[in-house]
């Protein structure tokens, strides 16, 4: 990965980890409330990156990669179930879920986008 396709990763795949902590954190108390929110947010990190290396992605192919990838949802899910609802705490442990979940999932496209890009 150069310099600039790592820049330009780190801003989108931060970007969305922040907006998905922010909205994580928000919808705590309401179990997988915020995954209608955050679908989208990782599905347009995904579209996002695919750009960086070249890689066209519609949203049917953009839903299948956050889909493939968003198997830890049901981690997310339960942290909310367990100790979401607990004010504080778990809007502090839902958004860091929700933070490092989409980080991972980034993380995991742009090295499978980059890999594609240098085999065409």
């Amino acid at each position: 990965m150069t310099n600039r396709e790592t820049a330009l990763c780190n801003g989108i795949i931060h970007g969305a980890s922040a907006a998905a902590a922010a909205v994580g954190g928000g919808l705590a108390q309401i179990p997988g409330s915020d995954n209608v929110v955050i679908t989208p947010i990782q599905i347009t990190m995904a579209v996002s990156l695919g750009a960086v290396f070249g890689v066209t992605l519609d949203q049917s192919a953009a839903k299948a990669a956050v889909a493939s990838a968003t198997a830890a949802t049901v981690g997310r899910t339960l942290s909310q179930v367990f100790v979401g609802w607990i004010p504080g705490l778990g809007n502090i442990i839902n958004a860091t879920t929700a933070a490092a979940l989409t980080e991972s999932i980034g993380w995991i496209m742009a090295k499978e986008f980059e890999s594609q890009s240098s085999c065409a």
